[in-house]
């Protein structure tokens, strides 16, 4: 039964999510339907009928009226729940707001936005890109002062790689990102990269920093370029067709700590051997299994996990990006590490935009980008209600709060006469003590050297937190689509809920109304002519008459043949039923008369043979014990059958009672002139 009802609402909502797609009609509220004091209108009804008869012509009158039946018993129960209270219930209540919430979210994200952004990040997916950059350090909050002093800091870094000194120089000298320089990890020197940060693809740099990389040719160097962690300055020295995601196997071998020129070249000519051995016929993974260093990877011939192009040393990406074919292997490859022989397992580059978007819209979601979309509605939520700020007044607030704001013990009562406005919006003026509210819940231990900006970027915040409110709070008054498919969610639930409290339900727990309904209506659920038979299938032909002498004498004796234990014999297979025609091949093909069957070859019922035996000179013959008539199925028989049509039964009697309480009218004038 729950699986039935599960079945039934997930119907339900699908057919529901389709409104998505539908256009909205010019609305006409001309009243079709009156149900007591409710007033239902025409594009009520045709947006249903509408969503729901895609292909029927309007001009189909008998589809109208038949659908105008369904609509109204629909309406009498939506109706019947909300004299009820069911739509003031809490769990109600809670459960529409998360449904709202979801269909409210692409309204609050600019869809052409979004469109751009995907279709940009596909185009970049094409293609991996090799940059290294410089970084200054200065916090995304930071005061306007603060920013400028890292950004004239960047262009003066700039202007010295430009004056022609080498960017990997001047990157281990004064970038804020550690690995640019050499440093001691763990015990032991590790090179700086010089800004290097190998090749990478869409989504895996911040955003600000994917763009500036992708947007500068290769060879040149961006303007600097602000993210979360500073400025960057980005200089691009590769753009490739994009490496996908590759599964490769490799024979390594490691270079020595602190190795020696003589090292280098025991170690060259080691791989070079290995290499030409591969080229004359030895197998790649028996040498890796005798040679590598990779203990992690020996043992499975050398295979590493899946990679992506961000997730390797540079020279490593170029030469699994230079092997053509699986199977193929590469040249021995030098890297940081050691060297390499590669062999490529597997390699799957970006499909079309149909094959990627999915997973583009998944990775855009957790991305900053997709803050763009929300920035651009927000602009427009500015625009369109007026919004003007008062920043003298914002200022007065910011001076107000003391150092006890880091202790987490400010209060807005502290500034409980500060009313003056810092914005308005829609009509409405939001005030300093407003925002101080707002604010209280933010405190935090960070410190005194942030408050400046901490407080505007917590304005900022609160700015758009009250335009998406407003907004929200018009999307039915702007959206007429919206707000009839909330009303569909609404009625929706509501006659889940009650349906399932008087129909479904009450089926499955009425056991009393279930019998009385069966008893009187057994008639509907009849058996037809059925014989009661035993099938005897024999894997040893020879033992035949012997067994069909046990039989005979077991039916003179009236004992079973599991009485006789025949079941229990080998070589012999006992099935004992009832059987209606089409339920077993070999019961339709015997004649239905009392007593023993002629013989046939059990290969010549495939459902029986397949299953039964795989003796292909099995026989097979039966005994016919009982003729049965027509009667009919007991209640646990036919159980599904029943309750469904119980369910039927009950929904009929409920919609009857609903017509006797409730007066239906329906403006037949109004209906004839939209048919």
């Amino acid at each position: 039964m729950m699986k039935s009802i599960l079945v039934k609402i997930s119907v339900f909502i699908f057919a529901l999510f389709t409104a998505l797609s539908i256009q909205a009609q010019k609305e006409d509220h001309r009243t079709l339907i009156a149900i007591d004091d409710e007033q239902i209108s025409v594009s009520e009804f045709l947006n249903v009928y509408l969503k729901n008869n895609v292909d029927t012509d309007l001009a189909d009158k008998k589809s109208m009226q038949d659908y105008l039946e369904l609509y109204i018993n629909f309406r009498l129960k939506v109706k019947e729940s909300r004299d009820l209270g069911m739509d003031t219930a809490k769990a109600f209540v809670n459960e529409l707001a998360g449904y709202r919430k979801q269909l409210a979210d692409p309204y609050f994200n600019d869809q052409e936005v979004t469109d751009e952004l995907l279709r940009e990040a596909y185009d970049r997916l094409m293609y991996d890109i090799r940059a290294s950059h410089i970084l200054i350090k200065v916090d995304e909050n930071a005061l306007p002062a603060d920013s400028l002093l890292a950004y004239k800091k960047i262009m003066t870094v700039r202007d010295r790689i430009f004056a022609g000194e080498d960017f990997t120089v001047v990157a281990a000298e004064t970038s804020d990102d550690p690995s640019a320089r050499d440093r001691e990890t763990q015990g032991q020197m590790r090179k700086g990269n010089g800004g290097d940060l190998g090749y990478f693809t869409v989504f895996d740099m911040v955003y600000p920093f994917e763009s500036g990389a992708y947007s500068t040719a290769v060879g040149e160097i961006s303007m600097p370029v602000r993210t979360a962690y500073g400025y960057h300055i980005i200089k691009a020295t590769d753009r490739q067709e994009a490496m996908g995601k590759a599964t490769v196997a490799h024979l390594y071998l490691s270079m020595p700590k602190n190795a020696t020129a003589q090292d280098s070249l025991r170690k060259e000519n080691e791989i070079n051997d290995l290499y030409q051995r591969m080229l004359d016929g030895e197998k790649f993974e028996s040498l890796v299994s005798a040679f590598s260093d990779d203990r992690g990877s020996k043992d499975k011939g050398g295979i590493l996990p899946r990679f992506g192009s961000n997730r390797m040393v540079p020279e490593f990406i170029v030469a699994v990006s230079d092997i053509q074919d699986s199977g193929d292997i590469s040249q021995p490859v030098l890297t940081s590490f050691g060297w390499h022989i590669l062999k490529l397992i597997h390699r799957q580059r970006p499909g079309d935009y149909k094959v990627e978007v999915l997973e583009l819209k998944r990775k855009m979601t957790k991305d900053t980008r997709a803050q763009k979309s929300r920035e651009t509605v927000i602009l427009k939520i500015k625009s369109e209600n007026g919004f003007k700020e008062f920043p003298e007044n914002l200022q007065e607030l910011l001076n107000a709060i003391d150092s006890s704001f880091y202790a987490r013990e400010w209060s807005a009562d502290k500034v409980l006469s500060f009313g003056k406005k810092i914005f308005q919006l829609g009509g409405k003026k939001y005030s300093q003590h407003d925002f101080a509210s707002y604010l209280e819940q933010k405190q935090t231990r960070r410190g005194t050297a942030g408050l400046e900006a901490f407080f505007y970027t917590q304005y900022r915040d609160y700015v758009n937190v009250i335009c998406i409110e407003l907004e929200d709070s018009r999307l039915e008054e702007k959206y007429p689509d919206f707000r009839m498919l909330m009303q569909e969610y609404r009625d929706g639930i509501l006659l889940f809920n009650l349906t399932d409290e008087r129909v479904w339900s009450k089926a499955v727990k009425d056991t009393l109304g279930l019998q009385e309904f069966y008893s009187v209506n057994s008639g509907n659920y009849m058996w037809g002519e059925r014989l009661e038979a035993d099938i005897i299938i024999l894997n040893d032909p020879a033992l035949e008459e012997e067994i069909r002498k046990m039989i005979t004498a077991a039916a003179e004796g009236k004992q079973s043949l599991m009485d006789i234990g025949l079941d229990t014999m080998r070589s012999v297979i006992l099935q004992s039923g009832i059987y209606a025609m089409g339920d077993n091949d070999f019961i339709d093909m015997v004649e239905w008369k009392e007593g023993l069957t002629p013989t046939m070859q059990l290969t010549d019922f495939n459902e029986l043979y397949d299953g039964r035996s795989n003796n292909e000179n099995s026989i097979i013959f039966g005994l016919v014990t009982n003729l049965r008539d027509p009667e009919p199925k007991s209640i646990d028989e036919a159980r599904g059958l029943i309750t469904s049509d119980y369910q039927n039964f009950l929904e009929e009697e409920w919609v009857r009672l609903l017509k006797e309480k409730y007066t239906v009218v329906v403006h037949e004038d109004v209906l004839e002139d939209i048919q």
